[in-house]
């Protein structure tokens, strides 16, 4: 069961599949106060009070290496057990069905859309700082101003197939998917761990929702 005392930091899983620098978000995570973890023991994973997917590079590379390591169901049953779930950059697209980057290769399928390439005429990657538009107040933004700076490094951007996920946009070319929201789901295109205080204020906010009861469904 999830630690529940109050005294005790929240124990995160940062799930460890053998891609990127997944180490940032664990450091971030435990400088806002959480007992972070990158870890790929399904164990702890299972008793962990929330778990965090990052995720950077190929989509259908980082799909793989999830299943190749025997994750891809911890992901499932931490959504469906209510847990707070946060996905970072490609964290966020493998949430999602497909991806024009990786023809045939399927997501998790826990959100309804699909991952497209940024429009033509904005450079590829977008990879800089872009100013977030909240459209919808959300715990995650607590305490943050209304439009804050935070720093991207993608090449393709979400497409809900449900609108009512969005809470936040960034414009490049056309105005993007920048963060979701489904019930336990949190999910960022941009990196909060590398996005100065107003990233580090994100990762506190979604550290105070362990513990919270939510009901995962998909949309």
């Amino acid at each position: 069961m999830p630690i529940s005392d109050s005294n005790k930091k929240p124990l995160i899983a940062v799930l460890d599949y053998g891609i990127g620098n997944l180490r940032s978000a664990q450091k971030g995570l435990q400088f806002v106060g959480a007992d972070a973890r990158l870890t790929n023991d399904i164990k702890l994973i299972a008793e962990a009070d929330a778990v965090v997917l990052p995720g950077v590079g190929n989509f259908g590379a980082c799909m793989t290496a999830l299943r190749e390591a025997g994750l891809e169901e911890s992901v499932h049953a931490a959504i469906a057990t209510s847990r707070p779930f946060l996905g970072i950059c490609v964290g966020m697209q493998m949430l999602f069905e497909s991806s024009e980057e990786s023809p045939g290769v399927t997501g998790l399928g826990i959100v309804s859309g699909d991952i497209r390439w940024l429009p033509d005429g904005v450079q590829k990657p977008q990879m800089q700082w872009n100013q977030l538009k909240i459209i919808k107040q959300d715990e995650l933004f607590s305490g943050l101003e209304q439009n804050p700076w935070m720093y991207f490094v993608h090449s393709l951007s979400v497409v809900p197939v449900n609108d009512s996920v969005v809470v936040a946009n960034c414009n490049y070319g056309i105005d993007l998917v920048a963060a979701i929201r489904l019930n336990n789901i949190f999910a960022t295109q941009f990196h909060p761990e590398k996005s100065a205080t107003e990233g580090l204020k994100i990762l506190q906010n979604f550290v105070a929702t362990c513990g919270a009861d939510r009901i995962a469904t998909k949309v």
